[in-house]
């Protein structure tokens, strides 16, 4: 059976535990001032779209779509439980994500990630399907614990974020 992705109402006691870890881990690794990271009732607003991972009835991610505005949205809530690490499940969340934000018709896509090393992977994914780092987005503010990304999926680049070379 293959991984299958399905639209989540966050009601299910896997998915409270899944964000439970989120939250811990993402405050673990970032100052409180640079958590980011949505809660339950923060994914439950009506301007985001909540997606889980699932595969032999286990849980194995999650990912979100905040609609920005009509043509930009941001990606939110990317995790994979620790038991499924490496087998593609952030690969599978994210392209979902991408097609769904075309779907919509959004021209770009954006997300704001941690800095520290534990997040090193994330990056790479995202510049592998396209991403480019550039400045904050939205209602975000510079911070040198945060990666900013974006994705352009229609024809010009907005002037509220200047393109940046990826950071080393």
């Amino acid at each position: 059976m293959a991984q299958e992705i399905r639209h989540d109402d966050l009601r299910g006691p896997e998915i409270r535990l899944l964000l439970t870890e989120h939250l811990r881990s993402m405050q673990d690794l970032s100052p409180p001032e640079s958590v980011h990271a949505l809660d339950l009732s923060g994914l439950q607003k009506p301007d985001i779209t909540f997606w889980t991972v699932w595969e032999h009835g286990q849980l194995l991610g999650c990912g979100a779509l905040r609609e920005l505005s009509r043509t930009h949205g941001e990606v939110k809530s990317m995790r994979t439980a620790e038991a499924h690490r490496r087998k593609g499940v952030a690969r599978a969340v994210l392209e979902h994500l991408l097609r769904e934000a075309r779907g919509r018709g959004y021209e770009r896509i954006s997300l704001e990630t941690g800095a520290a090393s534990a997040f090193h992977p994330a990056h790479a994914l995202y510049r592998s399907l396209g991403f480019m780092d550039c400045g904050p987005f939205g209602n975000y503010a510079a911070d040198s614990n945060s990666v900013f990304m974006t994705l352009m999926l229609g024809p010009t680049p907005p002037d509220d974020c200047q393109l940046a070379p990826p950071r080393v």
